[in-house]
């Protein structure tokens, strides 16, 4: 499971952290998801987000991978919520949308458009990081489009 902590102010976004939680691929399902709980507890503990955001799980031909992303998101969910954070919900078309202003790119695109965003001279490694870090960089630029939208009332 990959996580990216950004720091939104005014139209400045900051890189905070990244990374990825790997669990032991053969270990019960119950081990894997406690172990994601746990560690994305600490990391809410440790940086205080204001929100928590997630990308809802595509289903194309591979359902099992499918159910996998939704546990983990389902774990995402609940640490959030037993910390009382607000947690956000984006599908993998939306991302795209906000992150490369077009709904069909490809995951070179949008891993390219991470890096430029934030101003990296290397796209973030391993893929589920970067992934982690356009979800969040949807999220901002949907806050921020709901802010203006806000403000012309």
């Amino acid at each position: 499971m990959g996580y990216g902590l950004l720091e939104s102010r005014d139209d400045k976004t900051i890189l905070i952290e990244y990374g990825v939680l790997n669990t032991k691929a053969r270990s019960p399902i119950g081990e894997r998801l406690s172990f994601l709980y746990k560690k994305l507890e600490e990391i809410i503990l440790k940086s205080q987000p204001d929100a928590l955001a997630v990308e809802q799980p595509f289903v194309s031909k591979n359902i099992k991978s499918a159910l996998a992303i939704g546990r983990a998101q389902a774990v995402a969910i609940l640490a959030a919520a037993n910390q009382g954070i607000e947690c956000f919900e984006y599908t993998p078309a939306q991302v795209k949308q906000r992150v490369s202003n077009y709904g069909a790119s490809s995951k070179e695109q949008i891993q390219e458009m991470v890096r430029l965003q934030l101003g990296l001279k290397e796209t973030p490694e391993p893929s589920d990081a970067a992934d982690a870090l356009a979800v969040a960089l949807c999220h901002i630029s949907e806050v921020h489009l709901s802010n203006l939208l806000k403000g012309q009332r």
